[in-house]
């Protein structure tokens, strides 16, 4: 796969603060990339750098094949499109003067892309109702059309479904994967709310305190998440020879902890052959972890 987006050692100091600290990613071309992290983690300031919006104090980056040491990043970002923080509109205008303002700043005079733009945010309906009364949700599907104009090749949303009542997150959210699916369109999405990422995303980043504490697929991620059945036992090898003989998939959590990941709902069955070998369970039941659950330990742990 190619590789749109490398980042080395990126770091963003405010004197003696450092909102990003030495955050290195690498993400594939097409990919829905969910960066996640609490309010002040940093992803903001992250976003705003490889979106040339911000300089970088210390670090490199490569974008689409541009390096940071070549001096020629300008290019790269002028095929980024982003949405961070808050779109910035007209609230006297429409939707399609909005549009077409940005469209004409790029070089573009076509009427017929501003609809087109309008179009796949939902928006071609809205006639010329100024965007002052817009609700939330169509302010935030305006932002993301100006940020398509353009035709970026990477696409940056800085939580985008941040204050959207239900109907409005389903929106933007349908929105972003029609964009990546439809356009090829890699798509770099910050929030701080993973069960909503976890509709979306192929692969996620967790950052905390400036860090990027854990990179991991969306697989790997629902992996840690699923359902296993917990064993407690002093004997966790005596164990592992029953679960062989039963064809149990199973992981060695650590010294006195397994996870059976097949055969979960077979809890009694296990837990009669473990007695049966003279092996003492201590504690055996199914557990799951939801998404949250997962960040905030995660989190807790760094």
């Amino acid at each position: 796969m190619e590789t749109i987006l490398t980042t080395n050692l990126l770091t963003k100091q405010f004197k003696h603060q450092k909102a990003v600290d030495g955050v290195s990613v690498q993400i594939e071309r097409g990919a829905i990339y969910g960066l996640i992290g609490r309010n002040g983690a940093g992803k903001t300031t992250f976003l705003r750098m490889i979106a040339g919006l911000a300089r970088p104090t210390s670090g490199e980056m490569e974008i689409m094949g541009f390096h940071s040491n070549g001096g020629k990043l300008s290019t790269a970002f002028e095929r980024v499109g982003s949405l961070i923080e808050q779109p910035g509109l007209y609230h006297h205008l429409d939707a399609f003067e909005n549009c077409r303002l940005k469209a004409i700043c790029c070089g573009v005079y076509s009427r017929d892309y501003v609809n087109q733009k309008l179009a796949l945010v939902g928006l071609s309906d809205v006639g010329k109702k100024t965007v002052g009364h817009f609700s939330l949700g169509m302010k935030q599907r305006l932002g993301i059309a100006l940020a398509m104009i353009g035709e970026p090749d990477l696409l940056i949303l800085d939580e985008p479904i941040n204050g959207l009542d239900p109907q409005g997150i389903i929106e933007v959210r349908d929105i972003i994967q029609k964009i990546n699916r439809e356009q090829n369109i890699t798509v770099i999405i910050s929030s701080h709310i993973l069960e909503e990422l976890s509709k979306i995303a192929t692969h996620y980043g967790f950052i905390h305190n400036g860090r990027l504490v854990r990179q991991l697929s969306r697989e790997a991620l629902m992996e840690q998440c699923a359902d296993r059945l917990e064993i407690v036992t002093d004997t966790p090898d005596k164990a592992c020879t029953v679960l062989d003989r039963l064809d149990c998939e199973y992981k060695v959590v650590d010294r006195q902890t397994l996870h059976v990941l097949n055969h979960i709902d077979d809890g009694a069955m296990i837990n009669a052959a473990l007695g049966a070998e003279g092996i003492a369970v201590a504690a055996i039941g199914k557990k799951n972890e939801s998404l949250e659950d997962y960040f905030i330990e995660l989190i807790h742990k760094t």
